[in-house]
């Protein structure tokens, strides 16, 4: 397990400046989870997540991932990265908080009530977030795999992963991207 270590807060300078907004990242969700042969490029695994990354528009970030049924991510957030995923393939439901949460000195946080939101997206449908948005993604089929197309920008510089217990967010702890890629 990483420690928590604070991201840059610019992107890197071989990045254009400003980078992609959410909506165009979600532009870019939409499209590709709409392209049959992009979507059909993706190995599917019957018992984990599988993924491929993806060439995103204006240098950020983007993968394909397939999502066996009953597989979530957990509660996590992508830090100082905006983003947008789109479901090319089957049905996905997001958990999120509509809080933005301090970005470090905090291990756990209660949680002030109706903060919690939850939205199915099926195939075709998509969401933008801004920076330090915290959600779960779940494929709750029992049947069906999902594939999505994630993007990100800034390039993600790390995931922080969280535990739930009711109302009480607890930081476990923080993912760089050698840990994924």
């Amino acid at each position: 397990m990483s420690a928590p270590v604070s991201a840059p807060a610019h992107a890197p300078e071989h990045l254009p400046a400003g980078g992609p907004t959410a909506a165009e990242l979600l532009d870019f969700a939409l499209r590709t989870a709409a392209d049959a042969a992009i979507v059909a490029s993706l190995p599917l695994d019957p018992e984990g997540r599988t993924w491929i990354r993806l060439d995103g528009p204006g240098g950020s970030e983007a993968w394909l991932i397939g999502w066996p049924p009953g597989t979530g991510t957990g509660w996590h957030d992508h830090a100082e990265s905006r983003g947008a995923f789109a479901t090319a393939r089957g049905r996905l439901t997001e958990h999120s908080l509509t809080v933005r949460l301090p970005s470090e000195g905090w291990k756990s946080l209660e949680l002030a009530p109706d903060v919690d939101r939850h939205r199915t997206l099926a195939a075709g449908s998509g969401r933008a977030f801004r920076e330090h948005h915290v959600h779960e993604v779940l494929n709750e089929s029992q049947a069906e795999h999902a594939v999505s197309v994630h993007a990100y920008y800034p390039p993600l510089p790390l995931i922080r992963r969280y535990s739930r217990s009711g109302p009480v967010l607890s930081l476990e702890h923080v993912e760089r991207p050698a840990d994924w890629q």
